[in-house]
């Protein structure tokens, strides 16, 4: 569960290896900042978040900005998301502006944002006007429906 050193000591470093995979579960908050390589969260995190593959349980929140590059959005983030491959399920609630190569948002989940799709080849931007009652209509950047 902790991490070790070669010759089995507890090693006091912050930084994240590459295979390791963290789990926080509902009854655990973390206040400040976190970084892991692969990253289970049903609790809380008042901090941002950097991780490699973040799955944010139903139960989890994250108050502060999330920076992975895969990331699967159950639960609630008040902050801006950078993800690689992001996946929005239905229960998800994202305050704040998501940049994404890849993106997936299930029907019912909410986000009240900017979304911004980046890609090694362009910088394209698409935002999402939408309102209830309006079909969904994706706007370039130069302002002409897609």
């Amino acid at each position: 569960m902790f991490g070790k050193d070669k010759a089995g000591s507890a090693n006091g470093k912050g930084s994240a290896r590459r295979g390791s995979f963290s789990i926080l579960g509902g009854d655990v908050t973390v206040t400040g900042n976190l970084a892991a390589a692969d990253l289970h969260l049903d609790g809380r995190i008042d901090g941002d978040v950097t991780c490699g593959a973040l799955v944010l349980g139903a139960e989890g929140r994250i108050a502060g900005s999330v920076t992975a590059d895969s990331a699967r959005i159950a639960g609630s983030i008040e902050g801006a998301v950078s993800a690689r491959e992001l996946t929005v399920e239905r229960t998800a609630r994202i305050i704040g502006d998501i940049s994404y190569e890849a993106i997936t948002i299930e029907p019912g989940a909410k986000v009240d944002g900017q979304l911004r799709r980046t890609s090694r080849e362009s910088d394209d931007t698409l935002t999402i006007e939408a309102r209830p009652e309006d079909p969904l209509r994706l706007i370039d950047a130069q302002g002409q429906t897609a």
